[in-house]
């Protein structure tokens, strides 16, 4: 073998050693949501993977498609867990607690960010059936419960024709177990109530089944009682899904139609697309396009969730799997376009509804040498999270940068997070605000998301503002109604219900500004209710406010990325405040620094850091009092020439300090 030949075959060698590898982000971290193993399952052998002939066994007729929905912390995540190991999908004792909980962020804060799909084999055996009947296929996904992340719940449940609705035996019905039930309602998927943690002392199912036919008008004897945490009551959970949950509709000898419902970015791969398949079957060296761009691709892999990606070389009607088609840029895979057969033409399917962003910030690399780094890094990660808007903007205090929206403040607040663990970026957010109208007197609108883009034009007179308010759903205990009813009385809230869950808990609904509860509003709430109380909110109409734009002036220069938008009878307290908290963070130089809050040219709020100075007259020990004014004056000159041309570094912690105050007045 010549020198030439024994590279060749060392570098293939080497190549075939990293496609079997573990993909890593560009910081070094693991992701395990890209890791493509091939974990050993009882129901397929020691080898772990999945043919597609064993897969062609399944018809649409033994398929179930369906999700786990509920509100926060009430045993989504762990309920998953034991349905996966009870199918023989994961082995007991051998996973991670919340197993399809991936992301490190996830971790940290114990709640679900990204909705998670695995696919599920299991015999379902009843007194009719032989014992050599083939088994079901089982398509579960697991999806967030905050309010934020609603989103990845709409589109899961795109993907499914039923849904779990878990329901805490201890807390009952929280404000989000009411709008993600509303969410399956209005999808039309069969709805099976699980009310969890029966094992607890303070539980009461009894209690929680009165408050399902109270709310949601579901027959009490269609519970069933389960305790994720022991394993009681998960038996009739599998066999209730094959028999509550109908089948996925489809045509198995129609042309291939598949929904794209989910996207990541593999740095060895390219994008991975998590699609469901609506008609047809898809097979490896495929020729698909999309209906969105009518770009045409190939398929290089195709394969299912089980949980990890495991290669199946093919797809049918009713399943739920992974494509990888060579797509390079994350705006090539659009979340809710159809993909279907190359040079056919195909009714598109309906798709999701389009996002409605209700805060925006701006994002700034702490390095201005960083742009384009956070440019790949934000690009890479909207593929996986297409909920965020991006684009881009300058600013004269920090340069180059995006302005971002997002679903909600936590959302905002995971993906930065998400930016700095994943990618190893360093960012600067700006303060959150939201979108604004503004109508000037000669009858022309604008949309504000960015108060620095609001110019104060003498020549044009603020006619009107609107600013967008939402419906609030809170739920407490009953004791707590006047102290809720004060905060929100606070915040410009209007009631619009107020009645009586059980004889414990009381259900309130009011129409409040999006501003006032995007930053501190369900903290607060918290802290009256001692942690009982449960917040959730929907987007409602444009109402018309006394709105101003307040700027921030260091040394009489305004600076763009600290202007914000408040209502006029707050703007003093909200100015105060803010240049208080300003005066504590930046640092002193040798130049006087004047710090200012102002509307318009009228300034509201002033604080002043004064300058770090030599002692000029050490050197005098006595003398003529002239010398030491003359050494003063000439002390003084110098330093009026510095604040002239002198830069003021504002630190991150200075914009972190403003995000907690400016709502919070």
């Amino acid at each position: 073998m010549t020198g030439a030949a024994a590279l060749r075959q060392s570098s293939r060698r080497i190549f075939r050693h990293l496609a079997a590898a573990p993909a890593f982000s560009r910081s070094g971290l693991q992701h395990p949501e890209r890791l493509l193993s091939s974990q050993s399952s009882p129901e397929h052998g020691a080898r772990g993977a999945v043919s597609g002939s064993e897969l062609a066994l399944y018809p649409p007729e033994r398929v179930r498609n369906f999700s786990i929905i509920a509100h926060v912390d009430h045993g989504k995540s762990t309920l998953a867990d034991r349905l996966l190991e009870l199918t023989g999908t994961i082995q007991k004792g051998h996973g991670q607690p919340q197993y399809l909980d991936k992301l490190q962020v996830e971790r940290e804060r114990g709640i679900t960010v990204k909705a998670q799909t695995a696919t599920m084999f299991y015999r379902h055996i009843t007194a009719s059936q032989d014992s050599d009947m083939p088994r079901y296929l089982l398509n579960l996904i697991d999806t967030p419960g905050h309010v934020d992340f609603s989103y990845e719940v709409s589109r899961s449940l795109a993907a499914c024709q039923g849904a779990l609705l878990v329901v805490d035996a201890a807390q009952g019905v929280q404000a989000q177990t009411i709008a993600n039930f509303y969410l399956a309602f209005e999808s039309n998927l069969s709805i099976i109530p699980v009310i969890n943690k029966i094992d607890q002392p303070t539980a009461d199912p009894d209690n929680v089944k009165d408050q399902l036919k109270r709310l949601f008008d579901i027959d009490p004897s269609e519970a069933l009682l389960t305790s994720a945490k022991t394993g009681r009551g998960l038996e009739q959970v599998l066999p209730a899904v094959i028999e509550r949950i109908p089948s996925p509709p489809g045509k198995c000898d129609a042309p291939v139609r598949m929904l794209l419902l989910d996207s990541y970015y593999d740095e060895y791969r390219g994008v991975i697309c998590h699609v469901a398949v609506v008609d047809g079957a898809l097979r490896k060296g495929d020729k698909i396009a999309s209906a969105a761009t009518s770009r045409a691709y190939e398929v290089l892999d195709v394969g299912i969730m089980h949980p990890e990606l495991t290669p199946t070389g093919v797809l049918y009607t009713g399943q739920v799997g992974y494509v990888i088609s060579g797509m390079r840029s994350t705006k090539e895979a659009r979340i809710g376009d159809t993909l279907h057969q190359a040079k056919s033409t195909v009714e598109p399917l309906p798709g999701f509804k389009p996002v409605k962003h209700m805060v925006f910030s701006g994002l700034y690399p702490a390095d201005g040498s960083d742009f384009e780094a956070l440019s790949h890094a934000i690009e890479k990660l909207t593929c996986n999270d297409a909920s965020v808007s991006v684009t881009k903007e300058t600013s004269n205090a920090l340069g180059m940068g995006f302005r971002c929206g997002f679903l909600g403040l936590l959302h905002m607040d995971v993906f930065h997070q998400r930016l700095e663990q994943e990618y190893g970026a360093q960012v600067i957010s700006t303060i959150p605000t939201v979108p604004y109208i503004f109508e000037y007197g000669d009858g022309s609108k604008v949309q504000v998301e960015n108060p620095a883009a609001l110019a104060s034009n003498p020549g044009k007179r603020v006619a009107a503002c609107w600013e967008p308010t939402v419906i609030a759903t809170i739920i407490i205990p009953s004791e707590y109604v006047g102290p809720v009813i004060m905060l929100c009385s606070e915040r410009r809230g209007e009631q619009l219900e107020y009645t009586f869950i059980d004889a414990q808990r009381a259900l309130l609904k009011y129409r409040l500004p999006l501003k006032e509860i995007i930053v501190d509003f369900y903290n607060e709430l918290k802290g009256i209710t001692s942690g009982y109380a449960t917040f959730d909110y929907e987007d409602s109409e444009y109402q018309q406010a006394d709105l101003v734009k307040m700027d921030i002036l260091l040394n009489g220069q305004p600076v763009d990325a600290m202007a914000t938008i408040v209502h006029n009878q707050k703007a003093q307290r909200v100015g105060k405040d803010l240049v208080e908290k300003l005066k504590k963070f930046i640092e002193r130089q040798m130049f006087e620094i004047t710090i200012q809050a102002a509307i318009g040219s009228k300034v509201i709020a002033r604080e002043t850091l004064s300058a770090m100075r030599k002692n000029v007259l050490a050197k005098c020990y006595g003398g003529d009092i002239t010398r030491k004014k003359k050494l003063l004056e000439k002390q003084k000159e110098g330093k009026k020439r510095m604040k002239r041309v002198g830069s003021v570094d504002i630190p991150q912690e200075a914009f972190h300090e403003l995000l907690k105050v400016s709502n919070s007045k």
